[in-house]
């Protein structure tokens, strides 16, 4: 995020990140090799939270994907969904969001301090209720997508159910590309305090990230400008 080229000076910079002036110069000191050793022999390692929000239930059936070599040249013709987590100064939550997948718009998201399914199946009804239906529902083989309550409510509307399999990592690169920007843009530089804090603070950035940035990828539109079928603004960046 800091620019030494830019016209303004570094301690500005740092102050509007909100971060320390020397923590722009610090540079991490490797562990010694003798050090590392000494570790592994005494069991000492990190303790940190170590992302599983994809974690298969058994005895849940896991459906077909679908999306393989289809063209997807629409809005509401395929939507995805997925969780990621959300680190803050204290502990952690999970984000879940559903996606277009022609517009990378998020048209609904909820945050939880648990990953049982009630919060995904609170996002995706919020998603049908105020964007109709898709063709086809993706999610990855976790056990809230796979779960009984979930599945119901994409098979009562008679969505076809597509679930990640083996080989299918690249077609959602994009929502992983979506957890990039909303941590580096504005998870990373806030480090919350509690979860209205963080609830406040993704809510701002999303309505940031459908009405306000362009993609490429969208021929410079905003999600928001794909999905409703709309131009790009003249002064739009790519």
């Amino acid at each position: 995020m800091i620019n030494a080229g830019a016209k303004l000076s570094i301690s500005k910079q740092a102050r509007i990140l909100g971060i320390s002036r020397g923590a722009v110069y610090y540079q991490p000191r490797p562990v010694s090799d003798a050090d590392l050793k000494r570790m592994k022999r005494m069991g000492i390692a990190a303790l940190y939270r170590k992302p599983n929000t994809s974690k298969p239930a058994p005895g849940h059936k896991i459906y077909p994907y679908l999306l393989r070599k289809l063209p997807i040249t629409r809005p509401n013709q395929v939507w995805a969904m997925d969780i990621t987590y959300i680190p803050m100064a204290r502990g952690f939550i999970y984000l879940a969001a559903v996606v277009d997948w022609f517009s990378r718009r998020v048209l609904s998201w909820r945050i939880s301090i648990s990953l049982d399914a009630d919060f995904c199946i609170e996002a995706l009804e919020e998603a049908l209720a105020r964007y109709g239906q898709p063709e086809i529902f993706n999610t990855d083989q976790g056990s809230q997508f796979t779960s009984i309550d979930f599945i119901k409510v994409l098979a009562s509307r008679k969505i076809q159910i597509s679930m990640d399999g083996k080989g299918a990592w690249r077609d959602n690169v994009f929502v992983e590309r979506l957890w990039r920007s909303i941590k580096y843009e504005e998870v990373y530089l806030r480090a919350y305090a509690n979860v209205p804090e963080a609830r406040a603070g993704i809510a701002r950035y999303l309505a940031f990230y459908n009405s306000r940035r362009p993609h490429s990828s969208l021929d410079g539109r905003t999600p928001d400008q794909a999905y409703f079928n709309q131009p790009a603004r003249q002064d739009a960046a790519a």
